[in-house]
């Protein structure tokens, strides 16, 4: 279970990251279109997406150690599509590793 867990400090971090960046790429459009200004857009975006695709290795690497099912995991790889949503399902997601580690521990 010391593997799982490993695994659970990346995709925490890249969870709080991811939406962090994705609030910031909300204000980035928001200023776009509402302002007709499109340079913060062009700047967070791809700093976003690459951000994102890690957020997506660091979830999928930890999905497959803990050997969560395929919904599951695409459910978990979707969080980071939706604003605070990311926030919420790392939450979630570190407590049921942290309840699986103590089910392992205590069997």
């Amino acid at each position: 279970m010391i593997v799982v867990e490993s695994a659970l400090k990346p995709f925490r971090v890249m969870a709080y990251i991811v939406g962090c960046m994705l609030l910031a790429l909300v204000a980035a459009m928001v200023v776009k279109y509402g302002f007709d200004n499109a340079t913060p857009a062009a700047i967070v975006s791809p700093v976003h997406g690459f951000v994102y695709a890690v957020y997506l290795l660091s979830a999928l690497n930890l999905g497959l150690k803990a050997r969560w099912s395929w919904p599951y995991t695409v459910g978990v790889l979707l969080a980071g599509t939706v604003p605070f949503l990311s926030f919420l399902i790392e939450r979630k997601v570190a407590q049921r590793v942290q309840e699986q580690a103590a089910a392992v521990a205590t069997a």
